[in-house]
């Protein structure tokens, strides 16, 4: 009976096969080893990345740079409105002129006494009416009702015919060069603040994200209707989109630091030998390699991997949750209370 000769290329690929089902029959064995490891109640804990961001939350409505409520300072029939709601104005310009016709014969009167007085050189008497026309003029001056300030015509409800009593709004002048909101910052977060601080707003009208700044702060605080202490910053938008209006709602933040990248893991996952941190990181086979690492607290459960670890790793637990004094959930749901001095020796100390 002849022998069957195999190729040199067959028996290349037949060892490419034999490695690949080697390799599966390993990788099952390692599996099989880590889940072995982990029923017989081996608390593991992995290392993962975790963006941290050191920021104040607030929540408010923006105002206009400027705002002019446009009223009536007398009373009087309306004779001219030369502006419309959205026109761009100048400051000066006349947007509403009321009747000033009786202001202006008063005027006129008062000049032709002046001119006689001049004539007949009475001093005292000129000094009193050159008073008295100063008055007229502003009482001319309040029959008209102008600008302020460069900014829109946002709202203006008045025809002419109109009579118009002293205070009546009639509209409102605005500049939205730039926005501004005052936000409540508690007590606690003042001392982190500084002026210049970017600040990202959120406006449920608008999908995009809005970039701001802190622009003030007061050196005094003052206490809320509910009784918390709290300070008064104002935040700025000097680049404002079209679709962010005065008056516009918003969520944001006021960003203290740059966000970071932490490695973060259960502190329980750290053990200590010596003053030296070190964690067991739990490999493929079920094995574990011992590195020594440098940790930091990150609130109350967690710890900053400062070096060591790179991200991933998959660490076998130092200490328990609960015998380390968190809070145990019994099998009935209730919390039961954490025992006193019961964390094992060589676990992570309080940090």
């Amino acid at each position: 009976m002849k022998k069957l000769k195999l190729s040199k290329k067959h028996k290349i690929i037949l060892g490419v096969v034999l490695g690949l089902v080697l390799l599966a029959v390993i990788l099952k064995v390692s599996r099989r080893a880590v889940e072995k490891s982990a029923a017989k109640g081996q608390e593991t804990y992995r290392v993962r990345t975790e963006t941290y961001e050191n920021a104040i939350q607030i929540a408010g409505t923006v105002a206009a740079a400027k705002s002019q409520n446009l009223q009536a300072l007398n009373d009087g029939d309306v004779v001219g409105v030369y502006k419309k709601e959205g026109d761009r104005v100048k400051e000066g310009d006349l947007i509403v002129q009321l009747d000033d016709s009786e202001q202006q014969y008063n005027l006129a009167n008062l000049d032709y006494e002046i001119s006689v007085a001049r004539q007949n050189q009475t001093a005292g008497k000129l000094k009193l009416m050159e008073t008295q026309r100063i008055s007229l003029l502003r009482k001319i001056e309040n029959r008209k009702i102008v600008a302020t300030f460069d900014g829109v015509i946002a709202a203006l409800d008045v025809n002419q015919g109109d009579y118009l009593e002293a205070k009546d709004k009639i509209g409102t002048l605005v500049n939205t060069d730039y926005l501004t909101a005052d936000v409540e910052i508690a007590e606690t977060d003042v001392q982190k603040l500084k002026v210049g601080q970017r600040v990202d707003f959120t406006f449920p009208a608008y999908s995009g994200k809005v970039a701001g700044y802190l622009y003030s702060y007061p050196a005094i605080g003052e206490v809320t209707s509910r009784g918390a202490t709290v300070v008064k910053a104002k935040v700025r938008i000097d680049d404002v989109p079209a679709e962010v209006l005065p008056n516009f709602s918003f969520t944001g933040k006021i960003q203290i630091t740059e966000p970071e990248q932490k490695l973060v893991v259960e502190r329980y996952a750290i053990g200590h030998d010596k003053g030296t941190a070190f964690a067991e990181i739990l490999e493929r086979d079920g094995n574990t390699k011992r590195v020594e690492v440098t940790v930091e607290p990150y609130g109350l459960e967690y710890v900053n991997v400062l070096s060591g670890l790179s991200g991933g790793e998959m660490l076998k637990a130092q200490s328990s949750a609960g015998e380390s004094g968190r809070m145990r959930v019994s099998k009935k749901g209730q919390k039961a209370q954490p025992k006193n001095n019961s964390r094992p020796q060589g676990g992570p100390p309080p940090f």
